[in-house]
């Protein structure tokens, strides 16, 4: 079985962020920080000129939190600790002074809808579909909110939360705003995305960071606002009824 990694490739002034877990492209604290940092020192290198996140695998993007790790938490400081790795990746994708461009190949659950919405545009298959489950296991996509509610609205942020045990197709994500172009399989997706990398490389670099700030305006305080959101669902993962519901999906 091929262990968790987080890379990062550079081809024509793109740079490729890609993570991956066996558990559907989980994310665990070690994974979030690896990702967190990559994007930091994607950030920094002159040779990149942009940045596409994806995941590894050919099914699901990112299956968000790791259920194993949830399952461990026993005080409310390790929670907001986990949660805040959510944070810091959100944040560090916020800040990026490369635009970043996300690679959807499949669905994208809680955390993982939160990895797409920070994004600055978004590519998909028809197969990534979204779903935000944390209130059928006693949470909330508190962390995530500020990112996916950015992108989608209120409504249709509160839509996912509420009916949080059902799939929303990719159609619906790209008409609340969610991906930008949806596509019927990878290699056209991929084609599509190539050609609209390497447009985008092309042009004047300044421009771009400076676009990158126009389009993150008003989101200064994120710093602490979703870490004070990862104090949150650092508490009620202690719950009996999220300690109940973890153990079951076990």
């Amino acid at each position: 079985m091929i262990e968790a990694y987080v890379t990062l490739k550079i081809e024509n002034k793109v740079g490729f962020i890609e993570f991956y877990h066996p558990q559907h492209n989980a994310m665990p604290s070690d994974v979030l920080s690896q990702l967190e940092n990559t994007i930091k020192s994607a950030g920094n290198n002159n040779e990149i000129a942009v940045v596409v996140l994806k995941s590894g695998g050919d099914r699901t993007f990112c299956a968000g939190a790791s259920f194993n790790e949830l399952i461990a938490i026993e005080d409310p400081h390790a929670g907001q600790l986990f949660f805040s790795g959510f944070a810091k990746v959100i944040n560090a994708m916020r800040k990026c002074p490369k635009l970043i461009i996300g690679r959807i190949q499949g669905k994208a659950v809680g955390g993982g809808v939160g990895l797409a919405a920070a994004t600055d545009y978004c590519f998909a298959t028809k197969y990534a579909s979204i779903k935000l489950s944390e209130l059928s296991i006693g949470i909330g996509p508190f962390v995530i909110e500020p990112a996916v509610t950015r992108r989608v609205g209120l409504n249709a942020m509160s839509q996912m939360t509420l009916d949080a045990e059902t799939f929303f197709d990719a159609k619906w994500a790209k008409e609340k705003g969610l991906y930008t172009e949806v596509y019927d399989d990878v290699v056209k997706m991929d084609q599509e995305l190539n050609n609209f990398t390497q447009k985008l490389a092309g042009y004047n670099l300044e421009a771009l960071s400076e676009m990158k700030k126009v389009l993150w305006k008003d989101t200064e305080n994120w710093d602490n606002l979703l870490i004070e959101r990862a104090k949150i669902s650092g508490k009620l993962v202690l719950s009996e009824f999220t300690k109940h519901t973890l153990k079951r999906f076990k």
